[in-house]
């Protein structure tokens, strides 16, 4: 069942075949729900004629780590590693909320900046499983602060299992969605070590406040029919479409151009394509929270000291895990954790410190951040749109449409993404 959920869901957020641009600006899909599950259409991506160095990366970040049987997959933290054979600028790369260091939009990123001459590293998300058991000193994600002292720690490692293969120039820094807000509080930490000296730190469609998105997300789930108790019925009736549509005779195979037919053929309502986006938002929590109650033996979902074995069967657990919310993983696991950390803390004091505005000071007086994000990426309120142009002005790149990261692999956006770093000078 988990590995069927997980396969639907990244069918879903496949990028789609090309559709005809409407304006000035070429990125053609104006709804922001529709956009951020269709992606960018692939006629429409950069082109890429070189070929990638590439290296898969397992590092031991944390020595000794004690890693529950039913984890004995994971031998480290997994990073991807694109190197020049000259020397380069390196640029680090933070994943998204829930995604590992491969996903299709970080390796998209890594692809266009390495054909500009970059060394690239990516790394997976705080929240995603991997980085938790291996690389996670608490198990518990969620705070800005400690995920990123946990991001640069990683950062460190991997820089120096690779220093000796590359020649540096500089370092620089992105990351997207989630990835984006930690890459500040990592940059605001690198003030302070000065281990990298950061050149440039580029934000893609950063959420202002981690507990504002994560209720807008949420709320998309209310858009199914009957609300987010009705989710699995909902899941069930998403999958009886596409199974139709295919056995119609459309197309003989489950590809781009057959998920996209599916859209041209509207079998999905706005609220239907809203739901499917919190659906998905609720499978990687599942993931998430799974592998943080095991590595803190929490109790949470799995019973404290149960020790589960390899042919342990999962499914009642993701089962028990997709029906809690991101408001049950904040208020009866997350926030109970910080207070141990820091006595007296009150909610709204945790759920600001969760914010770009705990560092605005930083942000606002630093010329080497530059933030991408779109007039209609649903994770940001108008406010929080108005206050990213306030605090960043000319360095704040806002597009018209694209809805949530939907247009970030459109060649205009990629092109802006490696002008903004090769500001520094990457080539001769």
């Amino acid at each position: 069942m988990y590995l069927r959920l997980l396969l639907i869901a990244s069918l879903v957020l496949s990028p789609w075949s090309a559709l005809a641009a409407d304006d000035g600006y070429g990125y053609p899909i104006p709804g922001s729900y529709e956009a951020t599950i269709l992606g960018t259409p692939a006629a429409l991506m950069p082109e890429i004629t070189e070929k990638m160095r590439l290296r898969q990366l397992v590092l031991e970040v944390i020595p000794g780590r004690h890693k529950p049987p039913v984890f004995f997959y994971d031998e480290g933290l997994r990073c991807s590693f694109a190197y020049q054979k000259q020397k380069a600028p390196l640029v680090f790369l933070i994943a998204g909320a829930g995604a590992n260091d491969q996903s299709a939009k970080l390796l998209s990123m890594m692809r266009a900046l390495f054909q500009a001459g970059f060394h690239v590293i990516t790394l997976p998300s705080p929240t995603h499983a991997n980085f938790i058991i291996s690389a996670s000193k608490s198990g518990i994600p969620g705070d800005l602060t400690e995920d990123s002292a946990d991001l640069y720690h990683a950062m460190e490692v991997a820089w120096k299992r690779v220093q000796g293969d590359i020649e540096v120039s500089s370092f620089h820094l992105g990351g997207y969605s989630l990835g984006a807000a930690q890459a500040a509080f990592v940059a605001k930490l690198d003030e302070e070590r000065r281990v990298f000296n950061f050149g440039k730190v580029l934000m893609v469609n950063p959420p202002v406040s981690l507990y504002g998105s994560a209720t807008r997300i949420e709320e998309l789930l209310k858009q199914i029919p009957g609300g987010p108790k009705k989710e699995g019925i909902f899941f069930n009736k998403m999958l009886s479409k596409f199974s139709a549509f295919y056995h119609a005779g459309n197309f003989v195979a489950i590809n781009d151009d057959f998920l996209y037919a599916i859209y041209s053929e509207r079998l999905f309502s706005r609220e239907e394509t809203a739901g499917l986006i919190g659906l998905t938002y609720r499978i990687n929590l599942a993931g998430m929270i799974f592998a943080s109650d095991v590595m803190t033996n929490s109790g949470y979902v799995v019973p404290k000291n149960r020790v589960l074995r390899s042919t342990d069967p999962l499914s009642d657990y993701f089962q028990v895990s997709t029906h809690l919310s991101f408001f049950d993983y904040f208020n009866e696991y997350f926030y109970p954790y910080m207070q141990t950390r820091r006595p007296g803390l009150t909610k709204e004091a945790l759920i600001a410190s969760l914010s770009l505005k705990s560092i605005e000071g930083y942000l606002k007086s630093s010329a080497k951040f530059g933030v991408m994000t779109n007039e209609n990426d649903f994770i940001l309120s108008k406010a929080e749109l108005d206050y990213l142009r306030q605090i960043f002005g000319e360095r704040a790149k806002v597009y018209p449409r694209g809805g949530h990261l939907g247009n970030l692999e459109y060649r205009d956006n990629m092109a802006y993404m490696v002008s903004f770093f090769k500001e520094q000078g990457v080539r001769p």
